[in-house]
């Protein structure tokens, strides 16, 4: 059964991943279709952003949505920058800039090693395991949902200029998965798909709703 399903975001690079994810529906994005959309993500947990932005676009499409909220959680850092990864900038401004702005993803990415080396050096446990936690929620109306969350396990690189790969986005780079000595930006689309947190959580969204999708 093909549908169409709003997905909520403005990501071009998560969009694309979703389309692969789900290749037997159409994807759309709010821009697509032209739809100011960018909801206040007050939630405190992953899964609470995610379903403020699935019912905020619901409210808007009256179509079946899904949404997802997902960022890097570094255990030496207590879990952060976690549901402020695309806001993050830099240890003083962990939960992002006061006046809204964002700092560049190079940026952030060295940010991020050089709090994670410093942790370290303090003499956190955690060493420099890191996970990508994606929950995502699939929205059909009223109380009608389905939520799911699931993490991709790895560590952060020593050094900025240990960063590889052209693919993925974000964190990828300097992301390492040392079971496969990559890089999350040095998967292949398919590779990342079959371990990622948003891949999983794909495929746990489709088994749960699989008599609506």
């Amino acid at each position: 059964m093909n549908m169409k399903i709003y997905l909520a975001t403005g990501n071009l690079n998560k969009k694309r991943e979703v389309q692969e994810l789900f290749p037997e529906h159409q994807i759309v994005i709010p821009k697509d279709e032209g739809i100011q959309f960018d909801p206040e993500e007050t939630g405190t947990t992953f899964y609470e952003n995610s379903l403020i932005k699935a019912k905020a676009l619901w409210e808007i499409v009256h179509c079946p949505v899904l949404a997802d909220d997902s960022g890097i959680c570094v255990e030496a850092l207590g879990g952060a920058p976690g549901i402020y990864s695309s806001r993050y900038a830099g240890p003083e401004f962990m939960q992002g800039k006061p006046d809204g702005s964002k700092i560049s993803q190079d940026e952030q990415n060295r940010f991020l090693i050089q709090q994670t080396n410093e942790a370290v050096k303090n003499g956190s446990s955690c060493g420099r395991k890191a996970h990508y936690t994606c929950a995502m929620v699939l929205y059909m109306g009223g109380d009608r949902l389905f939520v799911v969350q699931e993490t991709m396990e790895g560590e952060i690189i020593e050094d900025i200029s240990l960063a590889r790969g052209t693919g993925g986005f974000g964190y990828d780079p300097i992301f390492l998965l040392p079971d496969r000595g990559k890089t999350g930006a040095e998967l292949t689309a398919e590779q990342k798909n079959a371990i990622s947190h948003r891949g999983k959580a794909s495929r746990l969204i489709k088994q749960i709703a699989g008599e609506v999708l």
